[in-house]
């Protein structure tokens, strides 16, 4: 688990691919002073396994599925990516619960100032997301823990203070990039709770939106 606080950028040094399979080399250097082989890190957001330590970097495989689904897809040698280590037992949460499990990618639409903030417009790919996107809670941007200011038809905005803008890969985005997005866990289980009920989906029928007569009906209610 994370918290989406970013620890550092680090960068791509080497790529390694075959087909949809890639092993990146990352160049860092302050997440590299405990960092083990097997453990989780946060790339641009997305969940790997250090699986080689390198003098000032590691290496981590890219399955297929996470190829397809995220925006490591779009990374080149000397890309930047947000750092993130797992996040330790007993630690401060100053952000909130991210797995780094993305749920799925978009584009920004318009990069606007704000007196001392910075304005993201995220028009994410998939609309399912926005039942999952409520403006004061939280949302997972490459790996950054902020907060919805508002939605509006097909895009939602994140305002980000300077700090962060800085010390993640957003210094270096421009419109019409690819931005990981990892909505919040809390709210996904309650739609799966509310729609699939206790059990799995492939062995529980599926709960209706809203309770008919039909439904009463073939419940013997009426």
């Amino acid at each position: 688990m994370f918290t989406g606080l970013v620890e550092e950028v680090g960068h791509i040094r080497r790529i390694g691919r075959k087909g949809e399979a890639l092993v990146l080399n990352i160049g860092a250097s302050a997440i590299m002073d405990d960092l083990k082989i097997g453990d989780s890190v946060a790339v641009n957001g997305v969940c790997l396994t250090a699986t080689t330590l390198e003098g000032g970097g590691f290496t981590a495989d890219v399955m297929p599925e996470t190829y397809r689904h995220t925006n490591l897809n779009h990374l080149q040698s000397g890309s930047k990516v947000n750092l993130e280590r797992a996040m330790r037992s007993g630690g401060r949460f100053g952000g909130h619960i991210v797995q780094g499990h993305v749920d799925g990618t978009g584009v920004i639409g318009s990069i606007t100032r704000d007196q001392n903030a910075v304005v993201f417009e995220i028009k994410p790919d998939d609309h399912d997301l926005f039942k999952y996107l409520i403006p004061k809670g939280s949302v997972t941007l490459d790996g950054i823990s902020l907060t919805v200011v508002n939605t509006v038809s097909g895009s939602f905005t994140v305002s980000i203070i300077p700090h962060t803008i800085g010390e993640t890969v957003l210094n270096f985005k421009k419109t019409g990039d690819t931005i990981n997005i990892e909505c919040d866990i809390l709210g996904k289980y309650v739609d799966h709770l509310l729609h699939y009920g206790s059990g799995h989906a492939s062995t529980k029928e599926t709960k209706p939106k809203s309770i008919s007569e039909e439904f009463l009906s073939n419940h013997g209610f009426a």
